[in-house]
């Protein structure tokens, strides 16, 4: 008995099925003129935003850092040589690995360095900034802003010197490229191998956008994890020259003594004191300036190991890759979604009149 009632239930809602969604076909089919010129109108809009929109070209380039291993070799020299109490300036530590790295590239200290260095353009040399306003017409926009008009973005031009409007512009590429244009990360956490996009209408900017900034931050990281490794070993250096011009003087005033004292009575010795003192300062600044030249070796070898080395593996070659909305793409994917949202609306549409 039950099995009957459950089968004629669902005997009546599969009915109530076909007839509601007979229902509205019906209904949409009659109204398939209105559908139709939707679709026209999409795809024709379609069509139109595949002629005026801007292709977008990627430049893409990847690199490699050479990471420093913990353990013996040359890690265990240095450390005898700290055991001993020598100072050859240590590793870097970690404030640039893994997402700092990065995170480097979209810094904006990094952009603003790079949009200021110098590109030419048509036989002019100008910079990325001005590069970059050109392309996005910007100037054009500042004809009526007197505080704009004038503002210029020079090659090399020194950041500090800049007005609070020239900040506000700068500012505004910033955020734009940080935001829209840039990406960069590691496509296999596995591999240390960093991959820097640059996505931009401009297709020269898109490429010199990406060298300039892989090779600015490039510098600015191997500056940074051999400074400490740099300094100490200037300092060395200095301490060294200082010694060898103290050893210099040393040795002519044992000359000059000797030169005073020659053919002197063997009986009077008290002529010959400045000549041994002399002799003193030249045998101390001789084991001081031994033991610094040693230093300073040392601090080269610790120099050249905390010196990063950053390998590039690919470089953005023209032409570059193209990114552009085909116009069958146009046509269809236009037509598509203005017909869909037609058929959205008649549908709600409907139902708020079924309901009033």
């Amino acid at each position: 008995m039950t099995t009957k009632n459950q089968e004629s239930k669902e005997e009546v809602s599969l009915k109530e099925l076909f007839h509601t969604t007979k229902e509205w076909y019906d209904y949409l089919l009659s109204k398939w003129r209105t559908i139709v010129l939707a679709a026209l109108l999409g795809a024709i809009l379609g069509l139109t935003y595949s002629f005026v929109k801007k292709p977008v070209y990627t430049a893409s380039l990847s690199f490699a850092l050479e990471t420093t291993k913990p353990g013996g070799g040359l890690s265990g020299a240095l450390g005898l040589a700290s055991s001993l109490g020598f100072d050859l300036g240590g590793t870097g530590g970690g404030i640039f690995e893994g997402s700092n790295l990065t995170e480097l590239f979209k810094s904006r200290k990094m952009v603003e360095k790079t949009l200021l260095m110098p590109v030419v353009v048509n036989e002019k040399t100008i910079s990325l900034a001005e590069m970059y306003i050109q392309n996005e017409k910007w100037r054009e926009k500042w004809e009526n802003k007197p505080k704009l008009v004038g503002l210029q973005f020079l090659p090399n031009a020194n950041r500090k010197n800049f007005t609070r409007a020239q900040d506000s512009i700068f500012g505004e590429i910033y955020q734009d490229l940080s935001k829209f244009r840039l990406d960069v990360g590691q496509k296999d956490k596995k591999v240390d191998i960093i991959s820097i996009e640059v996505s931009f209408t401009n297709e020269l900017f898109a490429l010199y956008f990406t060298e300039a900034l892989a090779r600015k931050v490039g510098e600015f990281y191997i500056e940074t994890k051999s400074k400490k490794a740099r300094m100490n070993m200037d300092i060395l250096a200095r301490q060294t020259d200082s010694i060898r011009g103290e050893l210099d003087n040393a040795i002519a005033g044992v000359a000059i003594a000797n030169d005073n004292t020659f053919g002197l009575n063997p009986s009077l010795n008290v002529r010959r004191v400045p000549s041994a003192r002399r002799q003193v300062d030249v045998q101390a600044n001789t084991a001081i300036l031994t033991e610094l030249v040693k230093q300073t070796e040392l601090a080269k070898v610790t120099l050249r190991k905390e010196t990063p080395l950053i390998q590039v593996i690919d470089r953005p070659i023209l032409p570059l890759k193209k990114d552009k909305v085909g116009k069958l793409t146009g046509l269809v994917v236009g037509a598509f979604v203005f017909g869909f949202l037609t058929v959205l609306f008649l549908i709600l549409k409907n139902v708020l009149k079924k309901i009033v």
